[in-house]
């Protein structure tokens, strides 16, 4: 099978989604597919990731993203070629998707990663939410009625979608992990680096420093925690525009020597660095899939979260975890004592967590995903080609 994956924004920028497409190539070309990313860069981003397709596009200022609102015709013609085209991201790829694709028959799926809205409100604050919503409603409505397969990565995530208006049938296949490396008995970190000592209850965060991952609620929360227990240290691991003001919270509150900022970091020290923890803590309620939740599991690690889509798809209360119903700082910090406080529960949950991980494992959805290709290759089988898609196909011609 031919499979093209459609999206934004690939490597070298970091992710759960880019993080994820990488894998599910590698893994789906491990099992005999042919598998090309159609994504938008320069030159400096070229790797030697074979079959990713770059097309050039605006830079938008740190963040990795290249605009623009059209592939090069090489990449065109090559994705013209495909069995199936996977969209990662809805806005730009999506609606490049449609028109390359629809006229040549060529099935279209959709994975919704993301919660837009609460991302647009994140980071376009000024933007007023009735009319943020609003737009991603209309869009999200009409983009999945035009395509041929609408998956959502959880059950919180279909509910989303269902609550936006999406009203064609979404399967529910999680994106899938690598579980192997955090499976691994390798070593863990050495905490005294982070000047934390054995007796000492590490709690950990992987992920984006950015206003979507709520890291001020979770900082303001451990400071509660710290003033009741001093044997206690948050470690935060990873990069984003929100690292200094994070910082600066932690020096105001006094708590430098207790919580410690790794700043980005290799994948492959992730594993690492969770093996050196006792527990996964997260106030993000933006997660539609969480990737590193789950990778936490897989180390045998319990998780406390905020009950919201994705993540109480994933936390199992009492058996994997611990999940606080709001965003009340209050019951967050009770949760984080109870965690940091009893040791042979936190111990069961992490055994537990460990075996309910398997699931996600990246061999087993991606038996799931091929499942849902064969469906909408043979569906497409029998569609006819209209008087405007003639039209476009005639056009193409002629502007090569």
């Amino acid at each position: 099978m031919r499979i093209g994956m459609m999206a934004d924004l690939y490597t070298p920028h970091i992710s759960g989604v880019t993080n994820y497409i990488s894998l599910s190539k590698s893994t789906l070309e491990k099992l005999g597919h042919d598998v090309f990313v159609f994504t938008f860069g320069s030159d400096a981003d070229a790797d030697d990731e074979a079959n990713v397709i770059r097309s050039p596009g605006i830079p938008f200022l740190e963040t990795g993203y290249h605009f623009n609102l059209r592939h090069t015709r090489q990449a065109r013609n090559l994705l013209r070629t495909m069995d199936i085209v996977h969209v990662h991201h809805p806005f730009v790829s999506g609606s490049l998707a449609i028109r390359y694709c629809h006229p040549y028959l060529i099935p279209i799926v959709f994975t919704s990663h993301t919660r837009y809205d609460l991302y647009t409100q994140a980071y376009v604050p000024a933007l007023p939410e009735i009319i943020g919503d609003t737009v991603i409603q209309t869009y999200l409505q009409v983009f999945c009625r035009a395509i041929d397969l609408v998956i959502a990565p959880s059950n919180g995530m279909r509910e989303v979608l269902t609550r936006f208006g999406v009203d064609v049938p979404i399967q529910v296949v999680p994106n899938g992990v690598d579980l192997a490396p955090f499976q691994s008995t390798s070593t863990a970190f050495d905490r005294t680096h982070f000047g934390f000592t054995k007796d000492d209850v590490i709690l950990i965060f992987v992920g984006r420093m950015g206003p979507e991952k709520n890291l001020i609620f979770l900082i303001n929360a451990f400071y509660g925690l710290h003033q009741a227990f001093q044997n206690v240290g948050l470690v935060l691991v990873g990069g984003g525009p929100e690292l200094k003001q994070l910082k600066d919270r932690v020096i105001q509150l006094g708590m430098a020597k207790r919580v410690h900022f790794t700043g980005s970091m290799n994948y492959q020290d992730i594993p690492g660095l969770l093996r050196m923890a006792d527990a996964f803590v997260t106030a993000s309620v933006t997660e539609v899939h969480p990737l590193s939740i789950i990778e936490a599991m897989a180390t045998g690690l319990p998780v406390l979260g905020i009950n919201s889509p994705g993540v109480s798809d994933t936390i199992v209360p009492e058996a994997n975890g611990l999940l606080v119903q709001s965003e009340d700082v209050a019951e967050f910090t009770a949760q984080l004592a109870r965690l940091v406080t009893n040791h042979a529960e936190r111990k069961s949950m992490g055994e537990r967590a460990a075996i309910e991980a398997l699931r996600y494992d990246i061999n087993v959805t991606s038996k799931s995903i091929l499942d849902q290709y064969a469906t909408a290759i043979a569906n497409s089988y029998g569609k006819k080609v209209g008087l405007r898609t003639r039209f476009i196909r005639l056009t193409e011609r002629w502007s090569k």
